[in-house]
């Protein structure tokens, strides 16, 4: 299984496709071009952020979480 840090790069990458190819449809949509099959394509890149997404909520849950209720050093105010 991929570590959470992977996983976040991963989503990063992904994004930056995204914006990509959006910047892609539009340029082919001025130039009249058919979109579908970028559109679908689009479709997936997204569904494959949001299951990466659910990977990483899911990791961070299973991490060790920060003792709530002290400040450094371990005081109690």
């Amino acid at each position: 299984m991929p570590n959470i840090d992977f996983i976040r790069s991963e989503i990063e990458r992904m994004r930056a496709q995204v914006v990509r190819q959006r910047r892609e449809i539009l340029l082919l949509q001025r130039a009249g071009i058919a979109t579908a099959s970028a559109k679908a394509l689009l479709e997936r890149m997204q569904a494959k952020i949001e299951s990466l997404s659910a990977q990483r909520d899911a990791l961070k849950k299973l991490q060790r979480g920060p003792v709530k209720g002290k400040v450094l050093g371990g005081r109690r105010w």
